[in-house]
């Protein structure tokens, strides 16, 4: 059988026998009611654990609307317009209204990149700003000791208002929520704290109950004050076909639960082979962005198997101290016990491919020479069907394979 996988801005083709083949990874079939725009108007009309967004924004004059950065799905144009038409009942003008990009630790945007984030509409009616880790306030510190220092712009603002999506999150759990906030608009010190917790056991995907980064970062979105969220869940299409809208805790609970029935996905056994695909730009703009899929995809493989991973990574490795480890390092294994010894933002998702080398061979298919994928403790590919077609003579006739269109966003599960 020949399947396509997504690869950059395109698609690639891969021909595998279909015997071999134990699952594929695709959504799981939901009841859907509606989609797009129209989802999230019905969603801002039934908000969960919360009074109206026309409601809540009456009498607010300093509106602060934070959303994802280009690194990230959030179809923020089409989430926009529903929200602003809301303010706009509760009588908040436009000139009263600011649109914060989410950096993190990632870089800022060129003009036009933020205007292609958020519509030409939306970018010519409000003001649309980066986050800046170098002005921010310091609002507390959690129970965890992590300091809670926001964006002033965001701290200083008398109406909070946070636009996700929610998808598995490697050790938060499930992105979306108060994430917007801590790790989105804090300081580089303050993400490293609430990131060093992701080496608890408890820290994994798909879980929220005991999980110790994720608790943090909503204590952080406690101590700040969150207004009202709005989250989305897309198909594979990047569509939107569920929206969540109101409290930033028990919306955001929602839409987890609907995520999980979703992209949870059910295989039979682990696979020798695993070919896994970020989903394509933006998630492959490069391996940090990109890791996300890997770790999912370490689900589904068996000790001393093989994923083949498919990233294009036209912007390089993407974040400076990830590169410094992933090359800094004479076996991969040393990463892990640096990370133990000390927590460095960027050097966290290095340790965690790290983990995955631990249990599996990783063939990596991307836009890197083949030179600086070794030097990174991972071995090259020029294609797909080079490194599956050398996968499956090694293993032999008995070696099952699981297919992983949109490794970022599906969750292997056994049983």
């Amino acid at each position: 059988m020949i399947k396509e996988l997504k690869y950059g801005k395109g698609v690639v083709t891969v021909e595998l026998p279909e015997e071999r083949l134990l699952a594929e990874l695709m959504p799981n079939e939901v009841t859907v009611d509606s989609v797009g725009e129209a989802e999230v108007r019905r969603s801002l009309s039934a908000p969960i654990g919360s009074r109206p967004l026309s409601e809540l924004a009456a009498g607010k004059h300093d509106v602060v609307i934070v959303t994802s950065d280009i690194s990230r799905p959030v179809p923020s144009g089409r989430i926009l317009p529903p929200i602003l038409e809301e303010l706009k009942k509760a009588g908040v003008d436009d000139s009263e209204i600011t649109v914060v990009f989410a950096l993190g630790s990632h870089r800022g945007h060129t003009e036009e990149e933020k205007r292609r984030l958020v519509g030409d509409e939306v970018y010519r009616r409000v003001r649309c700003i980066d986050s800046d880790p170098d002005d921010c306030v310091r609002l507390g510190i959690t129970s965890a000791g992590t300091p809670v220092d926001i964006f002033r712009r965001v701290a200083e603002a008398d109406f909070r208002l946070c636009i996700g999506n929610i998808e598995f999150h490697y050790f938060a759990g499930y992105s979306g929520g108060a994430k917007a906030i801590m790790p989105g608009v804090s300081t580089r010190d303050a993400i490293q704290c609430n990131h060093r917790m992701m080496v608890r056991e408890e820290a994994c995907a798909g879980r929220l109950d005991g999980n110790p980064v994720r608790e943090d970062i909503e204590e952080a979105g406690r101590l700040l004050g969150i207004d009202f969220i709005v989250n989305v869940v897309l198909d594979a299409h990047k569509e939107i076909i569920r929206c969540v809208s109101g409290d930033s805790v028990a919306a955001h609970r929602e839409g987890c639960a609907f995520l999980d029935t979703l992209y949870k996905c059910r295989i039979p056994r682990r696979a020798e082979i695993v070919v896994v695909s970020a989903g394509g730009f933006p998630k492959d703009m490069n391996m940090y962005q990109a890791q996300k899929a890997l770790d999912n995809a370490k689900h589904a493989v068996k000790d001393g198997g093989t994923v083949i991973w498919l990233a294009e990574c036209t912007e390089g490795m993407g974040e400076r101290h990830f590169e410094e480890w992933m090359t800094g390092h004479a076996r991969s294994d040393d990463m892990i016990g640096h990370l133990h010894r000390e927590f460095v933002l960027g050097g966290h998702k290095a340790a965690a491919i790290a983990m995955v080398l631990r249990r599996a061979k990783v063939v990596l298919v991307s836009g890197y020479d083949d030179d600086f994928v070794r030097a990174v403790h991972l071995t090259p590919a020029h294609s797909v069907q080079e490194a599956l077609d050398e996968a499956l003579a090694s293993y032999g006739r008995d070696a099952g394979i699981i297919l992983m269109p949109i490794g970022g966003s599906t969750l292997p599960c056994i049983g």
